[in-house]
């Protein structure tokens, strides 16, 4: 599962255990959404802080001793202002010095779980070609 929901991420049997012992940064410099348009296509955005800098999305990892596979996801919250124009949902970008208490395995449950709440610093959104998601042939 690519995405975990803020608001259940503590309570989902999916999640519960990762969220507890297993936080993670996953490093970014932007993310895509697809905005429907009134014709009914869909348009993507690129959405990036302002600075066009890297950031880090908060993530939760978990092993598969089955299948031999460690897995990542994105934890999302609803969206600050930029990204709900275009989307219901944003990856939870945490600012840099929430790093350590996010990894720490030593913050609570209460206060990773406040960590996760939409980016409040400036952002941008611009249109992309449509060919941002599709993958090329080989």
């Amino acid at each position: 599962m690519i995405n975990a929901k803020a608001e259940t991420v503590d309570e989902k049997p999916s999640f519960r255990s990762a969220f507890k012992r297993r936080r993670c940064l996953i490093p970014a410099d932007g993310f895509y959404e697809w905005k429907k348009l009134p014709d009914g296509t869909k348009q993507p955005y690129r959405i990036c802080l302002a600075h066009r800098g890297p950031f880090s999305f908060a993530g939760l990892w978990e092993t598969n001793k089955d299948l031999d596979v460690i897995s990542c996801t994105i934890i999302t919250c609803p969206p600050n202002e930029v990204a709900g124009a275009i989307h219901n949902r944003m990856p939870v970008i945490l600012l840099q010095e929430d790093y350590d208490a996010w990894l720490s395995p030593e913050t609570s449950q209460d206060d990773a779980k406040a960590l996760l709440r939409p980016y409040e610093g400036d952002m941008v959104a611009y249109p992309v070609k449509k060919a941002v998601g599709f993958a090329q042939e080989r």
